[in-house]
């Protein structure tokens, strides 16, 4: 952004306009679960925001040791400096943030109240992300240095201006969480029905069935444990060489590794970050599924789960699993979430864990009446759709946004000063 601010704003070094550039704990802390002292990493970074689930807690006495270095305080901006570069967030007003520090993969700036607006340091730095991450070294692990971080320079037009440009971004940042936030709701909502009725058996009329021994220990009368292997279609994928670029240049056949499931995080997925060509997919193992199959990551990172919107294959690293009249599509991805943990139990393997083809068909599936699973279905499916029309929203909203970032911090969009009501 430097080269390419507007030519009244003056290029600051970062270590100009912040009051500390530092980063997290150097060594490690012990850990204490339910502590409520959070000890973050670059992995619990992503999309502007914290990440606490699943995150690890320590002691307060290693908390307060490392706080001592980093203070970390509302509104400094994070910054992702090791390993992965570059994945950033602000700080938040609220307890959480007063309980947690980091470790020496996140770098935090405070910004001086003075010189430069936090949220349009945070946006500013978003702009310029590429080529900050350019400044990181090394060749095994990338690291971007403190010193170089501190000498990183951004264009910075007057306060006013900087507030103005923040205004107009965290709108749209606003609007994103909101529906992020619907999702969230309308997820669990879908995930609390499917555990009460199929987990805790406690579904319409369920006071009048009996209860019969299984398998799987007391189910209801007339529910069945039958094996995936005699319940739904599963397949497997594989990759084109990447030496071959006829196999991938110009390719328009989605295929996904597992980065996209876990980079996204979404229930749906409507495109892969990779493509191959006809001719990929014919001299390789991968194999074409339709579009509403659910797509289960099975090695290394087990049990990311996703639903493709369109016809598409995968790498080797998943198990897909196809849905049918008697398994239907919303049935089948809540069954595979809620058995996620068996997944990762039936793993195996040396260098990295994995959950075979051959294994994941021997799993024990229970097929309760169809009656319920339609009911079931009928109800769960436009919670579902509801969720991917405002994932489509979010996508639509954050292209809309980063075009107008780009304009805003390059000048070619100015925002004017508001009128005042007697002008």
């Amino acid at each position: 952004m430097a080269a390419n601010g507007n030519n009244n704003w003056k290029p600051e070094k970062l270590e100009n306009i912040c009051a500390q550039i530092t980063d997290g704990k150097h060594g490690d802390c012990q850990d204490e679960p339910e502590s409520g002292f959070y000890f973050l990493s670059c992995k619990d970074v992503a999309n502007g925001k914290l990440n606490y689930e699943g995150a690890r807690q320590i002691t307060e006495a290693d908390f307060l040791d490392t706080h001592r270095r980093t203070k970390f305080a509302p509104t400094d901006v994070l910054i992702t400096n090791s390993g992965t570069i570059g994945r950033m967030a602000i700080a938040p007003d609220n307890e959480l943030t007063r309980r947690t520090t980091f470790q020496k993969s996140v770098a935090i700036l405070k910004p001086l109240a003075s010189r430069v607006e936090p949220n349009f340091l945070y946006y500013a730095l978003q702009d310029d992300i590429h080529r900050l991450i350019e400044f990181a070294g090394g060749t095994a692990q990338k690291n971007l240095l403190l010193r170089d971080l501190r000498a990183f320079e951004v264009s910075v037009p007057p306060l006013p201006v900087q507030r103005r440009i923040a205004g107009v971004l965290s709108a749209y940042d606003e609007l994103i969480e909101n529906s992020q936030r619907r999702i969230r709701i309308l997820e669990s909502m879908a995930r609390a029905l499917y555990r009460e009725w199929f987990v805790h058996f406690r579904f319409p009329g369920h006071e009048k069935i009996k209860r019969v021994a299984s398998p799987l220990g007391e189910i209801p009368q007339e529910w069945e444990v039958k094996t995936v292997a005699d319940s739904f279609v599963i397949s497997g994928g594989g990759t084109p060489s990447r030496k071959e670029d006829k196999y991938w240049n110009g390719g328009k056949i989605q295929w996904y590794s597992p980065s996209d499931l876990t980079g996204a995080g979404t229930m749906f997925m409507d495109d892969s970050s990779d493509h191959i060509t006809e001719l990929g997919l014919a001299e390789s193992s991968a194999r074409l599924f339709p579009a509403r199959s659910v797509m289960l990551t099975s090695r290394a990172t087990i049990g990311a789960i996703a639903i493709n919107t369109h016809e598409a294959c995968t790498n080797q690293g998943f198990i897909t699993c196809q849905p049918n009249e008697r398994v239907p599509l919303y049935y089948l991805f809540h069954w595979l979430t809620e058995n996620v943990p068996t997944f990762q139990r039936m793993a195996s393997g040396a260098t990295f864990k994995e959950i075979s083809r051959g294994v994941f068909k021997t799993i024990d599936f229970l097929q309760p009446p169809a009656r319920l699973v339609s009911h079931f279905e009928d109800t769960a499916a436009p919670m579902a759709e509801q969720s991917l029309a405002l994932q489509r929203q979010i996508q639509n909203l954050r292209r809309t946004r980063d075009l107008l970032l780009l304009r805003l911090l390059s000048g070619q969009v100015v925002i004017n000063k508001p009128k005042k009501d007697h002008e």
